[in-house]
């Protein structure tokens, strides 16, 4: 049988006080509606908790056995309470989320300080993964939101769109092709070339627009990270395309950066959650948070 806490409040302030009178009077009950509590407690155990005289009331052996068992089922009550107060005030918590690499490493980083300067209690994981595994994460419960590519055919996801963006040329300092502001994919395509490795999403997003356009890439060097890529395109190794999220990064890796078209290779980027699957307060705090930073782009 089920025992409402109330009951065990009320038990417990008779006990606490030695009197019906005034433990009516913390509570803000009447005596009768007092007594009644302490009656289904003692019918709900099997036994009387309390011997009462006309003049007093006290503890029978087995209410003084239930006294301390009833103040620690209190304290851990409040407690609860507290911890999902705490959480509510985002004053506690932990909140996983997945994303591209692209943008894990160039917009999430700023986003992560300005997160936690406003709610240094919240622990959050990252989980740089790609964009793949970010739609599987999210579907999965592994992680409140994710950010990455539109999901195709995602009718359990809700897709928030953050931004568009496309593909830029990268290549090493000193370059024939720099000479020029913007490039087609016919000339970089004459270069060795530098890819992330299949299934990485912008990979076959490049293949297919290729594709289209009678255009084919086989890469003589390939990487899971863009950071490798960045490094042997550094190196001289041979060219890459990039999206331009990561276009900072990869000059602070010491190359330059152009526009590649014909065709223009763009994808669009947003936030994917759960459709039926109600985020905690810290996952809407950082989805304000992602979308707030939008303004600053």
């Amino acid at each position: 049988m089920t025992i409402p806490i109330n009951q065990v409040i009320a038990f417990s302030a008779v006990a606490r006080t030695g009197s019906f009178a005034e433990a009516a009077i913390q509570l803000h009950l009447s005596q009768p509606s007092l007594s009644i509590s302490i009656k289904n407690l003692e019918e709900a155990l099997g036994g009387k908790l309390f011997s009462r005289t006309t003049r007093s009331v006290s503890l029978t052996p087995e209410g003084k056995a239930f006294y301390p068992v009833a103040r620690r089922l209190l304290s851990d009550w409040e407690q609860s309470m507290q911890d999902v107060r705490n959480h509510f005030a985002l004053r506690r918590g932990k909140l996983d989320i997945a994303a591209m690499p692209t943008y894990a490493t160039n917009r999430l980083p700023k986003l992560l300080a300005e997160f936690h300067k406003a709610y240094p209690d919240i622990h959050v994981t990252v989980h740089d993964v790609i964009a793949e595994s970010v739609v599987e994460m999210v579907r999965e419960g592994r992680c409140e939101l994710g950010v990455t590519f539109a999901p195709d055919d995602a009718l359990d996801l809700d897709f928030k769109s953050l931004f568009k963006d496309r593909f830029v040329a990268i290549l090493p300092a000193g370059h024939e092709l720099l000479e020029k502001t913007e490039l087609k994919w016919s000339e970089v395509l004459r270069y060795p070339h530098i890819s992330l490795q299949r299934p990485a999403g912008t990979r076959l997003l490049i293949d297919k627009a290729l594709a289209e356009k009678g255009l084919s890439m086989t890469p003589s060097f390939e990487s899971h990270q863009l950071v490798s890529i960045g490094r042997m395109v550094s190196e001289g190794l041979g060219l890459s395309v990039v999206p331009s999220t990561s276009r900072l990064q990869m000059e602070e890796m010491g190359v330059e950066c152009r526009e590649v078209s014909s065709p223009v290779i763009t994808y669009e980027l947003g936030i994917v959650t759960r459709r039926q699957q109600t985020l905690s307060v810290a996952g809407q705090a950082m989805q304000a948070c992602i979308l707030d930073s939008l303004s600053h782009l």
